[in-house]
């Protein structure tokens, strides 16, 4: 009868490198995995920032067309062009001014402050 031979054992050292070899290509793999879905976000968002603009100068384009409407309307109704014109300008600098109102209220709170005020121990503001 032949002898059956004996499976080798994996020596300390061994077992640690293998541990080593293994780890670091987990490592690289999650790398990899990484880097491939900040590239698939980063093309997302260009896409996202894209239709963004797009839709920004289809709005900006409506409403111009509006303004205009409104001063075709206006100078039709018997006013001269100089009225309607300013009629549009005073009140795209009054909507505009609400806007820039409102940006200063909401610019006003820091971004954080509520988990900077947990983490300093502060009580919570009451509601306003």
């Amino acid at each position: 009868m032949a002898a059956v031979p004996q499976p080798r054992t994996a020596s300390l050292g061994e077992a640690v490198g293998r541990l080593l070899g293994e780890t670091r290509q987990l490592v690289a793999d999650y790398a990899e995995l990484t880097v491939l879905d900040a590239r698939r976000a980063a093309i997302r968002l260009a896409w996202i920032l894209g239709c963004v603009l797009v839709a920004a100068v289809l709005v900006v384009t409506a409403w111009v067309v509006l303004i205009a409407s409104g001063v075709v309307w206006v100078w039709g109704h018997g006013a001269s062009w100089p009225t309607a014109l300013a009629v549009a300008a005073v009140l795209n600098l009054i909507a505009a001014g609400l806007l820039g109102w409102f940006m200063l209220k909401l610019a006003k709170e820091l971004p954080f402050t509520a988990l900077l005020r947990q983490l300093r121990g502060k009580d919570p503001e009451p509601p306003q």
